[in-house]
């Protein structure tokens, strides 16, 4: 990123690499393709983006069906293995009342088991940011193959996804002391931060408690509806969220932490732009969940139209 990186690139210029969970989430009345880095990887791509996705699906109709959705929105599948032994992931999504999900996630699927190939290693080398995730390490064939990844990144960025009971500390832990960013929500960050030892009771003081112990310059904490929290060394960026009424918010955290890279990556170290990319963040965090589905279409008339209307008059 601009800010996190020795030298900027043009847009154009920049490649990005995302590893983990590619799945379908199937609701009451309907199935959607989903899994975090997928809706990152799709997020960066529609921003303009060079994006990569390495994952995997099964030799089924599922598998095809997913391979097709991704090529279809313009994206390339070329790193998603075709594993002639595991299945397609799927997911049962439920909504509550508020819009918020749960999830029911099948074990031992496709992208449980990421074998390691070379043309995964030479993506990773070649990119500016490798992407990633914490339930892809559930397993251990898929976590080896992320650690030899994170091995040859430039800069890797943690999306903490706490999903029970697919996770826990002696995993969580080491991943976060070799990130550069990491990004999490803030009832992640009370739960890690305990099991960590911390003794604060505070947002901003269990932020930088994880910070300081885990040597990271570079933080999210997102919060619902109350927006986010951006430290970017000694910095600190805020955004208290915005009105609106929720759809569903599957996805919406994916989306924001696309749009959160994508502006770093795209914009100066100033103050003022800093402010703006958790800004923007928050803006599409929210955008996607007034709509059903993690990856609606949205253009950046649309979110800069949501951010100021008035001006737009």
């Amino acid at each position: 990123m601009s800010h996190l990186l020795v030298k900027a690139k043009p847009q154009a210029a920049i490649n990005i690499t995302c590893f983990g969970e590619v799945l379908w989430d199937v609701f009451d009345d309907e199935k959607r393709v989903g899994g975090a880095p997928l809706n990152v990887f799709l997020r960066l791509n529609s921003l303009g983006i060079k994006t990569q996705i390495i994952s995997a699906v099964g030799h089924d109709a599922l598998g095809a069906e997913l391979m097709d959705f991704v090529e279809h929105h313009g994206a390339s599948n070329d790193l998603i293995e075709r594993s002639s032994s595991k299945a397609t992931s799927t997911v049962q999504v439920t909504l509550g009342k508020s819009g918020s999900a749960t999830y029911e996630i099948v074990a031992d699927t496709a992208w449980d088991n990421i074998t390691l190939t070379q043309a995964q290693l030479n993506a990773v080398k070649k990119s500016d940011v490798f992407v990633f995730g914490s339930l892809i390490c559930r397993n251990q064939t898929s976590f080896n193959t992320l650690m030899a990844l994170l091995d040859e990144a430039r800069f890797s960025v943690f999306d903490v996804n706490l999903r029970a009971p697919h996770y826990n500390m002696d995993t969580l832990v080491p991943l976060m002391n070799k990130a550069d960013f990491i990004k999490l929500n803030d009832d992640e960050l009370y739960e890690i931060a305990k099991e960590m030892g911390s003794p604060f009771n505070s947002l901003e003081q269990n932020l930088e408690f994880i910070a300081s112990q885990t040597n990271t310059e570079y933080l999210c904490v997102t919060k619902g509806s109350h927006g986010a929290l951006l430290k970017l060394k000694q910095q600190k960026f805020y955004n208290s969220g915005y009105l609106i009424k929720v759809a569903d918010t599957v996805g919406a955290g994916d989306s924001f932490l696309a749009s959160l890279i994508y502006q770093l990556l795209t914009s100066s170290d100033s103050i003022d732009d800093s402010q703006y990319a958790v800004d923007f963040a928050c803006a599409v965090g929210a955008l996607v969940a007034q709509h059903h589905g993690a990856t609606p279409s949205l253009s950046i008339d649309d979110i800069q139209l949501f951010m100021q209307p008035i001006s737009r008059l």
